[in-house]
């Protein structure tokens, strides 16, 4: 997500070439030159972070017709001062997010969805259906979602015999799918700010809802991953790694044999232990959404969900969830004051340290 963050840092150089003095590079080819060189590098040297840097400082080159000073000015102001300064409010979001991702990981209520499955699923295709709608359940952010349905689900899918390789497919190909046409999500709120500023007509979020529909990847990657599973189709190298789960008890077939890492075991955690906080998460984050759209101001709900500030109404619906969450797992006895306040400061902490290995990582340090 971070490395999302600052490829859109690449955007305010463009917008900001239509209104330079002189030729403009603006919607022309040349406009794309910038993001296929942070593409191209960051497949070559696999360094992500110093890729998409070089791609603003080519951005910055183009906008002021390779002027030194300019660029620099523009690269440090446009690129990456005002970009930063107006993802504030989605980096909020994100640690408020992991607190919470964190704070249900430890009242072991994951582990009760993992123990319900093993009671109840009796098949193989239920147990791959199990890993899907889960999967699909946790659709806030896709590396919670990867995490988590892969911990829970491992023991279900190792008992029926179904390979690593096609529980981590599964996972995979649900978690990125369900979080990028979820309307709240990670993914969601870092596209909102990112063609917020485009002129098109709509606002970031409003646009990414009417995109939904098109977002034919996603959509036909879930009705894919059911199919497949309904017809116990494997195809490929796929193939090969399911023999060798059935017929030799072999779960890894190739790779090197790692066992993931367990979440938290609770006897009294629930289900609905999961689901509340999420279901809250979902229901404050469309509130605050209406009402930063001035909903209570006596705009109608449509207008007030297409002029809404993602970057405001997020972190506002992430804190009041964060709240209950707290509040309904000390209630359940699930965790103390003191576990919450240990994993809000280590989540905070290591967000700290993450933005600060991003400047380092941009310096070349």
């Amino acid at each position: 997500m971070v490395a999302a963050v600052l490829a859109l840092m690449t955007v305010p150089a463009f917008a900001a070439g239509e209104a330079a003095e002189g030729p403009s590079m603006y919607g022309s080819f040349w406009a794309l030159v910038p993001p296929l060189v942070a593409i191209v590098l960051a497949l070559v040297t696999k360094q992500a972070y110093a890729s998409l840097f070089l791609g603003v400082v080519v951005g910055g080159l183009f906008v002021c017709e390779f002027a030194p000073i300019p660029t620099l000015d523009t690269v440090l102001n446009v690129g990456l001062v005002d970009s930063i300064a107006g993802n504030a409010g989605i980096f909020l979001f994100l640690v408020l997010l992991g607190i919470i991702v964190a704070l249900v990981n430890a009242s072991g209520a994951s582990a009760a969805f993992g123990r319900w499955a093993e009671k109840n699923i009796k098949t193989k295709t239920g147990a791959m259906l199990a890993t899907f709608v889960l999967g699909v359940l946790i659709f806030i952010d896709d590396y919670f979602n990867c995490l988590t349905v892969g911990s829970v689900m491992r023991p279900v899918t190792d008992k029926h015999q179904i390979s690593r390789a096609k529980l981590a497919y599964i996972i995979d190909a649900t978690a990125a799918p369900i979080c990028m046409i979820a309307p709240v999500s990670s993914w969601a709120a870092a596209v909102a700010v990112a063609t917020d500023g485009l002129d098109v007509g709509y606002t970031g979020i409003e646009l990414f809802v009417r995109a939904i529909p098109y977002n034919f990847y996603s959509l036909l990657m879930l009705v894919f991953i059911v199919a497949i599973t309904l017809m116990k189709f494997d195809y490929g190298p796929m193939r090969r790694h399911e023999w060798n789960a059935i017929n030799k008890n072999d779960l890894f077939t190739e790779g090197e044999r790692v066992e993931s890492v367990e979440v938290k075991f609770n006897e009294k955690s629930k289900i609905m232990d999961l689901v509340l906080p999420v279901i809250v998460l979902i229901f404050c984050c469309a509130f605050a959404m209406i009402y930063v759209g001035g909903f209570f101001d006596g705009v109608d709900f449509i207008t007030a969900f297409s002029d809404t500030d993602a970057t405001v109404a997020l972190p506002w619906g992430a804190i009041i969830a964060l709240v209950f969450t707290i509040i309904y797992l000390i209630c359940r006895k699930l965790i103390t004051f003191k576990d919450a306040k240990r994993y809000s400061y280590r989540l905070w902490t290591y967000s700290r340290r993450r933005r600060l290995l991003v400047a380092y990582k941009l310096l070349g340090v």
